[in-house]
């Protein structure tokens, strides 16, 4: 049983509590204004608590064979649980991580320290500044999980913000972001034609009732220049203690239709989420 105390900090963009789990002896759970940011076991970096982190996480298992390092671009922080996961499940991959709020990472790297030697570089720095300073065809995968409170800021869900991705991305490379939506879905509609413009091959996860707009929640999107191995991804989901939808190809017909892409100057952030959608007990 974990008898660690609640650390609780002021940090850039409001305040960020570390919560220990009862029933994993060195597990955490780290909010920000009570919105549940990112769940690390330092035991078992293997372990993802939050579907949606479980969900990226197929997209890095896809993205090469079973083991093989990757580079990967992690924009977003939190507490570095998806980061702690490829360092463990393909050692020897070379990692670089953007968050902006400074105080956060000090939090994070003060009391849920990384290991010696997991290849894994932090940055105190806006994503998409950090994703346009990349070098070109640099990266396997580009991992986007940031949000403004609960909404993802508008100046990463454009035209030019795509290009950069692709950009960064070596020409097999993969983009995934963590989204947020509801039916009538028009962010995620406006996601989808965004990446469009760059991307050829989209794909979304999600749980099914998400998808069909019953309810509020997380939508992983997925995109590349290069083929996806969908069938992969398709099994890993459904095989999940939470089990998610991939649609791609034609189901992605009804969400594109008539959706238009975003530009720098007509960017809004996603929507605000229901309450409680997010929060904890």
């Amino acid at each position: 049983m974990n008898e660690s105390i609640p650390v609780i900090r002021d940090v850039d963009h409001g305040t960020a509590r570390l919560l220990p789990d009862v029933d994993r002896e060195r597990a955490w759970l780290l909010t920000v204004d009570g919105a549940p940011q990112s769940y690390v076991d330092l035991d078992a970096p293997e372990h993802l608590e939050f579907e949606y982190a479980r969900r990226l996480a197929h997209v890095l298992d896809c993205a090469a064979e079973p083991g093989v390092p990757l580079d990967v671009l992690h924009l977003g922080g939190g507490a570095l649980t998806l980061p702690r996961y490829t360092a463990t499940t393909r050692p020897g991959s070379r990692q670089e991580v953007a968050e902006a709020d400074r105080a956060l990472l000090d939090l994070v790297t003060e009391h849920l320290p990384l290991p010696d030697g997991a290849g894994i570089t932090v940055r105190a720095e806006d994503a998409r500044a950090r994703l346009e300073a990349t070098a070109p065809a640099s990266v396997d995968v580009v991992v986007a999980d940031v949000f403004g409170g609960s909404r993802v800021p508008a100046h990463l869900t454009t035209v030019p913000y795509a290009r950069a991705a692709a950009r960064a991305l070596r020409p097999d490379g993969i983009y995934t972001a963590n989204l947020a939506d509801a039916a009538p879905f028009t962010f995620l509609r406006s996601q989808l034609a965004t990446f469009a413009t760059v991307f050829p091959e989209l794909a979304l996860i999600a749980e099914p009732a998400v998808l069909r707009g019953r309810r509020f929640g997380n939508v992983v999107l997925v995109a590349s220049r290069a083929p996806v191995d969908t069938d992969a991804l398709i099994r890993r989901c459904a095989a999940d203690a939470f089990p998610a939808r991939v649609a791609h190809g034609d189901a992605l017909t009804p969400f594109l239709k008539g959706a238009r892409p975003v530009g720098d100057e007509d960017a809004v952030a996603s929507p605000e989420p229901p309450d409680g959608a997010f929060g904890i007990g």
